[in-house]
């Protein structure tokens, strides 16, 4: 099984460290850690990463070293940048990470939500499932709200088609269900239904990594579901 390219962006001087339950989560991942640091419009990066570059680096080997001993493939990157969304779009890109984490504590690791909504492809949700989860007993729900336009024939070839692939990546059939909602609003039905789950999978634009990390108008979900969520990046454009 291949591991799948996991960014996990950690601002690295304000405080935040590698929360409790994510080095086991990401033991099948290769993990890019990107330690980040905004700094203010008239201080130029050259100039942080001299004064902060040693501290910063200590915390990102400490959190390597965490990884690592629960099994992950590592790599680091420290940047130091006056826009940490472009800093992220730019790591996810260059590594070609299949997901992103929005790092949460997490004590069990026993159901994992998998919000499928057609936004991104079914073969990288697909290989972020199943890298992470194929080999361990973990219970898998696939979730789908129904658009407007969608026939149920249409929800069945969709949830069908991951199941089967699902499957074909060593995932144990008994281990998947699915459930289905209609006339919700997906971004709260995601959010309500989380509540019993340990961890999240869903597509960037569902909504997207933005929304989590720095707080956008959509974040019902961050605000209310406290775990983590990998968040499954679009195909990347030509």
């Amino acid at each position: 099984m291949t591991r799948p390219s996991v960014l996990v962006p950690i601002r690295v001087l304000e405080g935040e460290s590698l929360p409790e339950g994510v080095p086991d989560l990401l033991s099948n991942a290769h993990v890019v850690l990107l330690g980040y640091h905004v700094i203010p419009g008239q201080t130029a990066p050259g100039q942080a990463r001299m004064q902060f570059e040693d501290r910063a680096l200590d915390r990102l080997e400490e959190f390597e070293q965490a990884l690592s001993d629960a099994g992950a493939t590592v790599e680091h990157r420290l940047v130091f940048t006056h826009d940490a969304q472009q800093t992220l779009d730019r790591q996810i890109a260059e590594n070609d990470c299949l997901a992103a984490l929005v790092p949460r504590a997490l004590a069990d690791l026993e159901d994992v939500l998998v919000a499928v909504r057609g936004t991104v492809g079914i073969d990288r949700l697909a290989r972020v499932v199943a890298g992470l989860f194929a080999d361990r007993d973990i219970d898998v729900t696939l979730y789908h709200v129904t658009g407007e336009d969608e026939t149920d024939e249409d929800v069945d070839v969709l949830l069908d088609g991951l199941t089967d692939r699902l499957a074909d990546e060593d995932v144990d059939p008994d281990r998947i269900k699915t459930r289905i909602d209609r006339d919700v609003n997906p971004v709260d039905a995601i959010a309500e239904l989380a509540e019993d789950y340990d961890c999240v999978v869903m597509g960037e634009s569902d909504p997207t990594l933005s929304t989590f990390v720095f707080g956008m108008p959509a974040d019902q979900i961050a605000d209310r579901f406290l775990g983590p969520v990998l968040v499954v990046q679009r195909e990347p454009s030509e």
